[in-house]
């Protein structure tokens, strides 16, 4: 169905589920209780998500396929931020033209760089990508001003007047979707459960998983087998007389556009856009999430850039205060020094928790988190058969 086989069209359905289930799914605790704190349930949260999720699975298109390493991705997501914002401010307060422009000038911007750096493979290839995403965050940030905003950035403010948007004189606009406010939601109350509907996450996750669905057509066709030969042999391709640079730069392209996506999609939640997403940590950040994922697998990138945005914002939160409540019934003096442990991995600290997950994800889990959870399937699926062949053995007598 829809052009996938079984396995694959039940990956599907499984992501449609959850996203759709996520505002019910991320609130286990009730709002009163201590373990609230651990909720993702909330819209921003939730957005982003999503969205990186998309700019995870773009990632994941040219590194998980063709094993070249970008370090300059998030060139890409600023770009098509700003030219989102762009289109706001001028044109209308309608999301879907501002997400497409989005795509469309991160994709042209991704042809000129990619036409450039894949000319170099290896580690030259990753040092041309972060130096033109540094390029980049200097052009934004301090040459192009008057067009980017500088360090400030840029933002829907009073004195814009789109030309397809009937607003007031002196009325902020608000990003919209055919005139439904993004910020639109209710909430839902279930005994002490409280959970949030967002109409802009849900817009948000409708194009995490169309872009989900178009990575799985993209990986299990004849140009994704093509991407997989240049990752195992790029020089064997060339003696056939393949020609892999068409490959590797639809690659890129089609990879700098999902980060257009996300970029867009970023403006739509929060009308704003600044220097900052084009940064090197930010390129790094898509990195990690890919290999914490699982690089080169379809669900891998998504759980990746979950679990790094799930300890951004919420392990980051976690204070002394916070601990003194959960420790309060351990004697004084354990208790302090209980938290003189546990301290440095929360808060501001949380990258330190972040990095010996990715550690033990490198030397143990190479295939990132979905290895880990194909090992545990493996392992109560064995468990199970050797329960079964057990009872068939004390059932069966013998001969």
């Amino acid at each position: 169905m829809l052009g996938l086989n079984a396995k694959d069209f039940r990956l599907l359905l499984i992501v449609i589920a959850i996203t759709l289930l996520a505002p019910f799914i991320l609130n286990p605790f009730p709002e009163n209780s201590g373990l609230a704190q651990f909720n993702a349930g909330y819209p921003d949260l939730m957005q982003r998500f999503v969205i990186y999720g998309i700019f995870a699975i773009g990632f994941n298109i040219l590194f998980g396929l063709t094993g070249y390493l970008s370090f300059g991705h998030a060139a890409f997501l600023g770009v098509g931020s700003y030219a989102a914002i762009w289109m706001m401010k001028l044109v209308t307060l309608n999301v879907i033209p501002a997400i497409i422009l989005g795509v469309i000038v991160a994709g042209l911007f991704a042809l000129a760089v990619g036409y450039i750096s894949l000319r170099r493979s290896g580690i030259y290839f990753s040092i041309l990508t972060l130096a033109f995403a540094q390029m980049s965050y200097a052009l934004a940030y301090s040459v192009l001003t008057p067009i980017t905003g500088g360090e400030t950035g840029l933002q829907i403010k009073s004195t814009d007047s789109p030309l397809l948007s009937n607003l007031e004189p002196g009325e902020i606009g608000r990003a919209n979707l055919f005139g439904m406010d993004m910020r639109a939601g209710f909430d839902l109350s279930f005994g002490d459960w409280l959970f949030t509907i967002n109409m802009g996450y849900y817009i948000a996750a409708a194009f995490m998983i169309i872009a989900f669905y178009l990575s799985i057509r993209i990986f299990r066709s004849p140009f994704g087998t093509m991407l997989r030969a240049v990752k195992s042999n790029q020089t064997r391709m060339y003696y056939t007389g393949l020609n892999a640079r068409p490959y590797t730069l639809a690659a890129f392209v089609i990879s700098g556009m999902y980060a257009g996506l996300a970029g867009g999609l970023l403006v739509a939640m929060d009308t704003q856009a600044g220097p900052e997403r084009m940064f090197w940590t930010a390129s790094g950040e898509v990195v990690l999430m890919t290999i914490l994922g699982g690089a080169g697998t379809l669900i891998g990138p998504v759980l990746g850039s979950g679990a790094i945005k799930y300890m951004e914002n919420i392990l980051s939160k976690i204070n002394k205060d916070i601990l003194h409540e959960w420790f309060a019934f351990m004697p004084d003096g354990l208790e302090d020094f209980v938290i003189t442990i546990v301290y440095p991995f929360i808060g501001k600290g949380w990258h330190l928790t972040l990095g010996l997950i990715f550690m033990a994800v490198v030397i143990f889990l190479p295939g990132g988190l979905v290895e880990g959870g194909q090992r545990i399937g493996r392992l109560l699926r064995g468990k199970k058969a050797k329960d079964d062949g057990d009872k068939a053995t004390q059932s069966t007598p013998a001969e």
